[in-house]
Order: C-alpha cells, then structure tokens, then sequence
C-alpha cells in the first residue's frame, strides 16, 4: 500500500487512504511486543466481547422499538434502519457474527447462554445481511456435524432444529425480500414505476443502461467484475494497480461509458459504489502481488485453524473468505481493524480457543 504511492494515479487520495489502513501495520507491530496471549485470557476477551455485542444489540432495538412507537413503520428492525447507515448492517453483521460463533462454540451452556445464542442469531438475520446469514448457519451446521462431539441423533437433533430455525426466521421480513429479490425474474417490468431488473447476461455485456434499470447485489457485482476486465485490457496495471483507493475514478468513468450514472432504490449511484468485493478491489489498486499478499493471509488464517481444530478461529477464516466476495471490507477502517485485531489474536495463539473460560 505505502509503495503504491510512487505509481499511484492519484497521490492525495492514496495518502488519505493510508491513514485509514494504518491499523494494518501498526496493530501486528504491538501484538509483536506484546507477550504471547494465553488460552484463557483470549476466552475471556472472547467474552467481554461477545458480552458487548449483546448490549450494543439490546440498544439499537430499544431505538427500534422507539422509532416504531413514532411512525409504525416496521422496517426500523431490518437492515440498515436497524444497525443505522453510518454503522452499516453488513458490517455490524460481521461483529455480530463472531460473538455468535463463540456462544455456539461452548461446550458447556447453561440456559442463559443458549437465550444469549437465540438473541444472536435473530438479531443477525434482522440485519438481513444474506452472505453473513448464510455463511453463519453453514457453520453453525458444521461445528454440530463436526465438531460438538455429540452423539449422532443430537446432531441431526440439532441440525433439524438449527434448519427450521433458519427457515422461520428468514420467511419474515426483509431477508425474506432480499432473497426473493435475488431471483426475481429479470425480465419482468414492475407494475408499479416500471423498473427493468437486470439479468446477469445484461450485467456482463450491456453498454447501453438507463435510469430505469434496476441491478440487484448478484447483478451489480457481476457487472464490477466486469469493468474491471474492461480496465484490465485498457490499461497496464496487472502488476500494480491504479495505487491505493485509487480506481475510484476509473469505476465513475466506466459507469459514464456504460450509461450507468443512475442511483439504486437505496439512493446509492451505482458510478460511485466501490468494487464491493476485496479480491477485484485489492487486484485493481494494488496488482496482482496485493491480491497475492491477500489470498496467501487468509490461506494461512485458515490453515492455522485447522491444524489448532478450533472451530471459533476456523469460523471467522471462513466468514472472511466469503465476505471478501461481496465486500471490500479492508478498504474501511472498521473493516482493516476488526480484521487485523482477531487475525493477530487468533494467529498468535498456538493453543485452541474454548469458550468455556467462564459459564455464561
């Protein structure tokens, strides 16, 4: 990133971007004068953590509940209404995620400690981020199949109740309409304003959108990865990029080219969205040796988990593996320092992680 700035086709911008991806450098740099964290003190960082989570849950749905007394509008408990725009539901999600992964992962509940899981797990599909949800019930399915060490009819106990679960809680409310969203047919117009909802064959060859084209997240991803491949042939930045943060201006010209300057139903102009996946975003300002760099952290994060056999740190590798696909997550402050805190707890502990340092 520091060494993009003597190529990089916009200096000021670099420079402001690497004040915000500090934490990259300078939080491993503490954990390597730090001495080595024990088992124990992790589980209980682990804790006070989760325990956090749970209380900055419990306040944002007593303003939820608050604004629904106001207007009666229901939408307050979903998505962003609820994690609020400048928190973000998807990131808050994967807060959230990590402190549910470690109530999953006790091996000795009590009954609190399932009430505390329950909690999580509907307020995560409240924030009705679908990449999240699905990753998250994915492993939740896993560490019981796996990793639980119950016996086989517990398992699919707990299987079959996690599944209906899941389904009941994603047949209400907006996850139910982001999923359905989806797979809408595209080549349907809307009764109601006549918006033309892309297909993905439009998304990767179209040149010609309009103000009435609506692109769902599957879409509009599809047509990021696209325009990277049209700057890919149009410009020599295979080895290094366009310079941190700075393919902005290229995403805004390419969405001129294509006509596609209009704003989505969130208000977001679709010209001035990032590349909304950390892969292509990494690969665009920083070459193919950034994406490397990238690929060869999560291997390791991953691997590490494994060879440990513990499933809290094997959950967050994952959820950052299919994050990174929908998101460009390091590419804001609070995406670069939740990830460098938990990668360096997780990847300077050779002992598993339990949750069982204290009964909750």
């Amino acid at each position: 990133m520091i060494v993009s700035l003597s190529w990089t086709t916009d200096v000021k911008t670099t420079l402001n971007a690497l004040s915000r991806e500090a934490p990259l450098l300078f939080i491993p740099i503490v954990f390597c004068f730090n001495q080595q964290l024990s088992r124990k003190v992790v589980g209980k960082i682990l804790t006070n953590y989760s325990l956090g989570i749970i209380l900055f849950a419990i306040i944002l749905l007593g303003r939820a509940i608050y604004r629904y007394n106001i207007d009666g509008n229901t939408d307050v408990f979903f998505y962003h209404e609820l994690a609020t725009d400048a928190i973000n539901a998807i990131y808050l999600s994967v807060l959230v995620s990590m402190a549910l992964m470690y109530f999953v992962c006790k091996k000795q509940k009590t009954f609190g400690g399932y009430i505390m899981l329950f909690f999580l797990l509907v307020f995560l599909f409240l924030l009705s981020s679908k990449v999240i949800i699905i990753t998250n019930v994915v492993l939740i399915a896993m560490y019981y199949i796996f990793y639980s060490g119950m016996t086989v009819k517990s398992r699919v106990v707990a299987v079959l109740l996690l599944s209906i679960m899941a389904g009941g809680l994603g047949y209400y409310g907006k996850i139910n309409e982001r999923i359905a969203n989806e797979f809408t047919s595209s080549e349907k117009l809307e009764s109601s304003g006549g918006v033309h909802y892309v297909t993905l064959k439009e998304a990767w060859s179209r040149n010609d959108f309009n103000g009435n084209d609506y692109l769902n997240g599957t879409s509009f991803r599809l047509y990021q990865v696209r325009i990277f491949k049209e700057m890919l042939e149009e410009d020599p930045i295979l080895f290094t990029g366009y310079g941190l943060n700075a393919s902005y201006d290229k995403i805004e010209e390419q969405g001129i080219k294509h006509n596609l300057i209009h704003g989505s139903e969130e208000g977001m102009f679709y010209n001035k969205l990032n590349f909304h996946n950390q892969y292509v975003q990494t690969f665009a300002d920083l070459g193919i040796l950034g994406l490397l760099l990238i690929i060869i952290m999560l291997v390791v994060n991953l691997k590490n988990g494994l060879l440990k056999k513990d499933f809290i740190h094997i959950a967050f590798a994952i959820v950052m593996i299919s994050l990174f696909l929908t998101e460009s997550f390091l590419w804001r402050q609070r995406g670069v320092v939740f990830f460098t805190i938990f990668y360096c707890i997780f990847n300077t502990t050779l002992l598993p992680i339990t949750a069982d340092t204290k009964k909750i």
